[in-house]
């Protein structure tokens, strides 16, 4: 059987990175593709072999374009559609929503954990979130509540 394909976005990349749980990402998927502007953007993050950057085959769509995204986003929702990835991963509620829109499965950085989590690959998922908390990344408390206690640390 195939591995999933998946399409990331700049931002989980840099966040698992910060947390020193980027192998998360090569443990669920074995591969991740990523357009070429999220490589721009992740210049900060040393990527592994195992991210694949993989350039546009077509123009963004009309759709996308209409969005307001940042490049990244952007690119990593068309090359989604492009190659018909099972999941993209995304964190920014703008692009999760149009992502959903086009009828993409949508992963962010805290359900990578969580999966992980699940899978046996992470201990413990609160103090992760919390070491993004302190790093600003931003999350609401009802979910942050809502996904520990889905990890059943709640």
């Amino acid at each position: 059987m195939n591995p999933p394909l998946v399409v990331s976005n700049s931002s989980p990349l840099i966040a698992l990175a910060q947390i020193g749980h980027l192998n998360l990402l090569e443990k669920l998927f074995t591969t991740v593709v990523i357009p070429p502007s999220v490589t721009q953007e992740t210049t900060s993050v040393v990527l592994p072999a195992w991210v694949i950057e993989r350039p546009l085959a077509q123009p963004i769509g009309p759709r996308i374009l209409r969005a307001s995204l940042g490049p990244g986003e952007s690119e990593a929702i068309s090359l989604a559609l492009e190659v018909n990835a099972q999941w993209i991963i995304v964190d920014d509620r703008p692009a999760r929503r149009l992502a959903e829109t086009l009828n993409l499965p949508v992963l962010g950085t805290l359900g990578v954990l969580l999966a992980s989590k699940r899978r046996g690959f992470l201990s413990a998922l609160r103090p992760c979130i919390d070491v993004l908390v302190n790093l600003g990344f931003r999350i609401a408390p009802d979910l942050y509540e809502r996904v520990v206690a889905d990890a059943g640390e709640g």
